[in-house]
């Protein structure tokens, strides 16, 4: 598995738009270029402004959750996760809306 590694600086949103930010800030373990790596610890994440509507009615993204693949690295014992990681983006009765969408993260990570 290759990606680049998340980390509490990176850029994601809802497949419609929406801002993702982590559910707890991730503190403590690694650090690249000043910012925590984010783990399967943090896999659930918080999302706002998304404006998608199904027939008119509000519909948004109101969750991530992160599923950290099997990349090898670990950060404090948990796996890191990377833009390539499996998330899925929910409303907030649990109806999935698709991927979020990584739009700036960090350093490549290639794991053979």
């Amino acid at each position: 598995m290759s990606g680049s590694l998340l980390d509490a600086s990176a850029v994601i949103g809802c497949p419609h738009g929406g801002r993702v930010s982590a559910a707890t800030t991730p503190t403590g373990g690694v650090r690249v270029a000043g910012a925590v790596v984010v783990t399967a610890a943090h896999a659930h994440a918080v999302v706002t402004g998304c404006p998608h509507t199904v027939d008119g009615v509000p519909t948004p993204c109101v969750t991530v959750r992160w599923t950290a693949g099997s990349s090898g690295v670990l950060v404090d014992g948990a796996p890191v996760l990377l833009d390539s990681s499996a998330a899925q983006c929910f409303t907030s009765a649990f109806v999935p809306q698709g991927p979020p969408v990584v739009q700036a993260a960090q350093r490549k990570v290639t794991v053979r």
